[in-house]
C-alpha cells in the first residue's frame, strides 16, 4: 500500500542495470542520500568506495551495505573535504590504487551553520565543503575518470541555487556572514561549475550534470534551529511527514543520472 508521501515524493528510478567491473565513488555516504546511493549501486554488483570524514560511521554502514548486498567490493576511506590535504591524500590513494573511476558523485554537504565555520585551510565551511572541496576532488581524479569513459560525474545541489548570488567582494563571508545566503552561494557554485565543466569535457566521454534531491530529511537539516526544537517539530511534523522525502526517495535522482543508458551522451544538465 502506498501512501500519500510516497506519491507527493515523485517517482522511483526502475533501471535495472548492472554494474560489475565499474567503480564508484561517493561522498558523504555514511549517512542519509549517499549512503542509500550506494545500498543501491552495491546491490548492482560495482565497486563502491564510501568516501568519508567518520571512520567509525562509515565502517557501521559498509557491514551494513555488505550483509544487504552481498557484495565484499564496498571500501571504506577517509576523505575531509574540509582539508586540502586530506582530499590529496584520497585522490592520490586512487590514482595509485584504483584501475577506474566510472562515477564520482559528489554528494557530502553541510547546511546553514548558525555562525561562520571555516575549513582547515580557512574557507567559509559551507563554500569550502560543498564546492571548493569537490572542486579540488573532480580535478585531480579527472584524469583517472577520463580513461574509464565513458564516465559520469554527478554534483549534488540544491533548488537554492536560484537564490544564489556569487558574492565576489567578499566570497569568504568574512565581512558578513548569514548562514542562507552562504549556503545559497555555495550551490549555485556547484551549478556553475557543472556546466563549465562539462562544456571543457565535451568529447572526451565524460558527463558531468548537477541534481536537486528534493526535501529530504538527512542530518543536513541539523543546523536549523526549528529542526532542533521539540516544540517546533512537534507542530511541524505532519506538514514534514508530507513534504519531506526520506533519504531512499531523496536518492532516486542521483541513481537516475548515474545509471540510466538514456543519459550517456547528456551533459551539462540540471536535474
Amino acid at each position: 500500500m502506498r501512501l500519500p508521501m510516497d506519491y507527493l515524493a515523485g517517482p522511483r528510478y526502475k533501471g535495472e542495470e548492472r554494474i560489475p567491473g565499474k567503480t564508484v565513488i561517493i561522498t558523504g555516504a555514511n549517512s542519509g542520500i549517499g549512503k542509500e546511493v550506494a545500498r543501491d549501486l552495491a546491490k548492482r554488483g560495482g565497486k563502491i568506495i564510501l568516501a568519508c570524514r567518520n571512520m567509525e560511521e562509515c565502517k557501521q554502514v559498509q557491514g551494513e551495505i555488505k550483509i544487504e548486498s552481498y557484495n565484499r567490493n564496498v571500501i571504506c576511506k577517509k576523505l575531509d573535504l574540509g582539508s586540502t590535504k586530506s582530499i590529496r591524500v584520497f585522490a592520490a590513494d586512487i590514482n595509485k590504487n584504483e584501475s577506474r573511476v566510472d562515477v564520482l558523485i559528489n554528494n557530502a554537504g553541510i547546511m546553514r551553520t548558525p555562525t561562520r565555520v571555516v575549513t582547515e585551510d580557512g574557507f567559509e565551511a559551507q563554500l569550502g565543503i560543498n564546492h571548493l572541496g569537490h572542486f579540488l576532488l573532480t580535478t585531480l581524479l579527472l584524469d583517472k575518470i577520463k580513461k574509464s569513459a565513458p564516465s559520469r560525474i554527478i554534483n549534488v545541489s540544491s533548488i537554492a541555487h536560484k537564490r544564489g548570488k556569487i558574492n565576489f567582494d567578499d566570497l569568504n563571508s568574512k565581512d558578513s556572514y548569514e548562514p542562507g545566503e552562504a549556503y545559497d552561494q555555495s550551490k549555485l557554485a556547484n551549478i556553475l561549475f557543472t556546466i563549465e565543466l562539462a562544456e571543457r569535457l565535451k568529447g572526451t566521454g565524460v558527463t558531468v550534470n548537477a541534481v536537486h534531491p528534493g526535501l529530504v530529511k538527512t542530518k543536513i537539516f541539523r543546523y536549523m534551529g526549528l529542526y532542533n526544537s521539540n516544540i517546533s517539530s512537534f507542530i511541524l511534523f505532519p506538514l514534514t511527514w508530507l513534504v519531506l522525502r526520506t533519504p531512499e526517495q531523496g536518492a532516486q535522482t542521483t541513481l537516475y543520472c548515474a545509471l540510466a543508458p538514456e543519459l550517456v551522451n547528456v551533459t551539462g544538465k540540471y536535474f
